[in-house]
């Protein structure tokens, strides 16, 4: 009996998770792909002797990608080798504060204590909390299907039982203002709203739950950078028979009664038994759908904030930065206003020029400690 053909439509890293998962389950998987690579934003770019990481730059909860190769019954250690951080981000302050973020709850407790006066204890407790939001809710909504029987039977009670009011009702600012005293440390873990695109001072409480991963889980370093990831992703597809077809946008999907049964490329239709979608679910229903009702629909939900992405090429080195490294406004609230309610970036403007001359400045603090920048 032939194996039930499976279209995917996009090789970002959910396509590529999705198409190990079905080859590994016997299903035959092909992959359509407009662009001439494999994984989507989280790719690697390369001008004037410079390579940068693209996309999503923090690797948390590695088990995930260990899954898959589980799952595949591979070695993850012959396609990519990966180590846990000691910081995992370190926080500037226009005030000249320097926190760094230990992966190690006790460690980071005692650097806020140290750094900004903030009891140890709070800091514990809070990430005591962020722990159990996790388990007892994040997970079930992150790790189990959403179909409703499944979903149920996963704890779905129990989740209910454990959502304290604040979590909905309360904003994650509100929440961090009562459970810390000192303004930088209230900044810093209202920054983690961000994970989402979220404005602290709108979006639930219940996003406490994220630092648990940063913070407690820790972040890592996949060895020769993110690119690293879609390559081990991509090789362990290829290894279990996945077939992509590049440079093949996918035109349209077809549709009868309301089931896909394949996809349009190139002008050819392309019959298959399942169709699955990575693409962006707006544009899917748009483009690929041709829904344009579902699609209206979906643009009338909240936008998240987007980003603006620099890639600086400099040839001197920077040893009192970390990996990962954020650096704070003065008016954090100013900075989400100017998003979500101006709509614009003046602000955001502004303050990366303060940024870049911040950075002078410490430079130029630290020359005579590091002497090698300004060889």
């Amino acid at each position: 009996m032939l194996a039930k053909k499976v279209f995917i439509v996009g090789s970002g890293v959910a396509g590529l998770g999705c198409a190990i998962r079905l080859a590994s389950l016997g299903f035959a998987v092909t992959v359509f792909e407009k662009n001439s690579y494999a994984g989507g934003k989280l790719n690697v770019l390369e001008s004037g002797g410079y390579r940068f990481d693209t996309g999503p730059s923090l690797f948390v909860q590695p088990q995930n990608i260990e899954a898959l190769f589980s799952i595949a019954e591979e070695d993850i250690h012959e396609y990519l080798q990966y180590k846990k951080l000691n910081i995992t981000c370190k926080y500037f302050y226009e005030d000249g504060t320097v926190i760094n973020a230990y992966a190690d709850a006790v460690r980071f407790a005692k650097e806020l204590e140290e750094k900004t006066n903030e009891p140890s204890q709070n800091t514990i407790s809070y990430l005591q909390e962020s722990e159990k939001i996790y388990k007892n809710i994040g997970d079930i909504f992150l790790n189990h299907s959403l179909d409703k029987k499944l979903f149920w039977n996963h704890g779905f009670a129990k989740a209910l039982s454990s959502a304290k009011p604040g979590y909905i009702f309360s904003t994650l600012n509100k929440i961090n203002t009562k459970k810390f005293h000192s303004p930088h440390v209230v900044q810093l873990f209202n920054r983690f709203a961000t994970y989402s695109g979220s404005n602290p001072y709108k979006a639930p409480g219940m996003l406490q739950l994220i630092p648990h991963l940063e913070i407690n889980e820790g972040c890592f370093y996949p060895e020769g950078g993110m690119i690293s990831i879609t390559k081990a992703l991509y090789n362990l597809a290829v290894k279990k028979g996945v077939t992509f077809n590049f440079n093949s946008p996918v035109q349209r999907i077809i549709e009868n009664d309301n089931e896909a049964k394949g996809v349009v490329v190139n002008s050819k239709n392309i019959f298959a038994d399942v169709v699955i979608s990575n693409a962006d679910v707006y544009f899917t229903y748009l483009r690929l759908l041709n829904n344009e009702h579902e699609a209206k629909q979906i643009l009338k939900q909240e936008r998240s904030s987007s980003a603006l992405v620099f890639y600086w090429g400099i040839k001197k080195e920077f040893p009192q930065l970390e990996l990962h490294n954020i650096f704070f406004s003065k008016d954090y609230k100013a900075e989400f206003d100017s998003i979500f309610k101006l709509k614009n970036i003046y602000y955001f403007i502004n303050f990366m020029a303060t940024t870049v001359s911040y950075l002078i400045i410490i430079n130029r603090q630290l020359a005579e400690s590091y002497e090698t920048i300004f060889a």
